[in-house]
Order: C-alpha cells, then sequence, then structure tokens
C-alpha cells in the first residue's frame, strides 16, 4: 500500500488517535515536569522537614491509567483509602508564550488494611480523558472497543517513548489496571497502588542491597595489603634439590 493508503487506513481504524495522544503527553508536559520532580520533593522535604518520602530511588510520579478511561477529578471520590495530603513546590516554566506556567503535583497517602500510610506521588493520565469524551460523542464515531484497543496502545507507546528518553529516566511508574475487575470493592484502587509501591519497594531494596554487596567486595580489595614477614634466616635455592 502507498503511504496515502496506510493513512487512510489508521485513520479509518483510529490508530492514530493513541499515537498522537501519547506523543503530545510527552512532549507538552511529562519531557518538561519529570526531570525536575526530584528536585521539586528535595524542597519538599527540606521545607517540612521530614521523612515521608524516605528513599530517594522511590522518588517517582506514579501514573494511573485505567482501561476504561474512567477519570475522577478526586481521587478520595474513587477510593477513601487515597487521601490527598498536599502539593509539592510548583514548577514553574515560560511554555509556549504563557510566562511562568504552573505545573503542579500532588502527593498522597495510601492507606492498608491495617491502616498504615504509604505515600506517594500520584495523578491520573489526563489523555485518557480524551478517549473517553471521544466514546461519547457520537460525531467522533469512536466505540467502547476503540477506546479499549486505543487505552492499551497509548499505554504501549507512552512505555516505548518513556524507556528510550534520557531525559525522564527513572522519574516514573505506570499503574495499569482492568477496573472493570472492581466488582465493587471500594478500595480496589488502592490495593492496586499498593502492589506496585510493594513491588517498587522490593527493586529498589534488590537494587541497593547488591550495591552494598559490591561496595563492601570493592572496600575489600582496595585495602593495602599485608606483608608477611618471616622470622626465619634465609635458606639456599639449593637446599631444595
Amino acid at each position: 500500500p502507498t503511504a496515502v493508503e496506510i493513512s487512510t487506513i489508521c485513520e479509518n481504524r483510529k490508530m492514530n488517535v493513541a499515537h498522537g495522544l501519547a506523543w503530545s503527553f510527552y512532549i507538552g508536559y511529562l519531557k518538561l515536569v519529570l526531570p525536575k520532580l526530584k528536585d521539586s520533593i528535595q524542597i519538599f522535604c527540606d521545607k517540612n522537614k521530614n521523612s515521608i518520602l524516605k528513599c530517594k530511588d522511590t522518588w517517582k510520579l506514579h501514573i494511573l491509567m485505567p482501561l476504561s478511561c474512567t477519570i475522577p477529578d478526586k481521587l478520595e471520590d474513587e477510593d477513601s483509602n487515597i487521601v490527598f495530603l498536599e502539593n509539592l513546590p510548583d514548577i514553574v516554566i515560560d511554555r509556549a508564550g504563557v510566562r511562568t506556567r504552573v505545573y503542579k503535583h500532588s502527593l498522597y497517602a495510601i492507606y492498608d488494611d491495617a491502616k498504615r500510610p504509604h505515600h506517594c506521588v500520584l495523578e491520573y493520565a489526563t489523555p485518557l480523558l480524551s478517549l473517553y469524551g471521544m466514546s461519547n460523542e457520537s460525531l467522533a464515531e469512536f466505540s467502547r472497543e476503540d477506546r479499549l484497543e486505543q487505552a492499551k496502545l497509548f499505554y504501549r507507546t507512552l512505555k516505548d517513548i518513556l524507556d528510550n528518553s534520557r531525559d525522564c529516566r527513572n522519574s516514573y511508574r505506570f499503574i495499569m489496571y482492568d477496573d472493570s475487575q472492581a466488582a465493587g470493592d471500594p478500595h480496589f484502587l488502592s490495593k492496586e497502588i499498593l502492589k506496585h509501591l510493594q513491588q517498587q519497594e522490593k527493586e529498589e531494596y534488590s537494587l541497593s542491597e547488591g550495591s552494598e554487596v559490591q561496595t563492601d567486595q570493592h572496600e575489600a580489595m582496595s585495602q593495602d595489603p599485608t606483608l608477611m614477614i618471616s622470622n626465619e634466616a634465609p635458606r639456599s635455592l639449593l637446599s631444595h634439590f
């Protein structure tokens, strides 16, 4: 097929929608804020003199991706075990003619069954709102089946982009989940988030533990050698034959 025919096929199958949304989300938002996220968290920790976010290796933006693309304005409305604490210091950037445009990130406490809080920076992938809106707009001719497929394609495309982005490395974590399986569980979302937080802690602990082992080995190898000095008088080599 020609380039025009391929473009027509992609347009008819709505294949360009998720691809465009993923690139727009990256270029217009994530590429701008993720490189500055850890500095914002550091300022927050220094200002509040607390250790809510203890491990720097977990200072990431946790991006929620429900397959249904249903996104509430407040996470507490979705799950009462998710509690908003406060916003991190603003990230201010001059952008597209707007001076000192402000970008915000929110810090949440996620409570487990024992009512213990687990903290993270959390937000939804806002382009999913566009997919949801298109599926409810007759002019878009965008079915629920199209929405599901595009949600998956959006995730794959965005993951591929960020996995190859030096600017955003180690500053994000996707939390993609099938919210159709909630089955009336009022704390389905908090449980999904906690699974990822616990997995992340295990991964980071394993990495830090491995680095400690390497450091111990390096220190042992870098110690000054001990000279083995004998008090015996030197003997002639002829005595060995």
